[in-house]
């Protein structure tokens, strides 16, 4: 392989790279908590989109166990979101593992 060729890869490979991210930018997965109780949405550059919570759930008394519901749907859209980053970069890598290339997508 000559250079040339080397330089044309990566450059398509950097251009496929910024189109898989902005399609992830688009893309967005819901993380639910409490039985769909408090939902999040997130998208796949794990930026919160929003909040739904149940009316049924807003209960002052019950501020800690609300709280602890908003956490539990924001880390399992957060997750949801990783793993669909996860694998569209497959399919662009070809299943190579590429380390630092899922950091590039935060």
């Amino acid at each position: 392989m000559d250079m040339n060729s080397i330089m044309q890869q990566a450059q398509q490979f950097q251009q496929n790279m910024a189109r898989v991210q902005e399609e992830l930018a688009r893309k967005k997965v819901i993380g639910s908590a409490g039985g769909g109780m408090v939902t999040v949405t997130v998208n796949g550059k794990s930026e919160v989109l929003s909040i739904v919570i149940e009316r049924a759930v807003i209960v002052e008394s019950e501020a800690d166990m609300l709280q602890d519901l908003i956490v539990a749907a924001t880390n399992d859209a957060l997750r949801k979101a990783r793993e669909m980053g996860k694998a569209e970069m497959g399919k662009l890598t070809g299943g190579f593992n590429l380390p630092g290339l899922s950091s590039m997508l935060s």
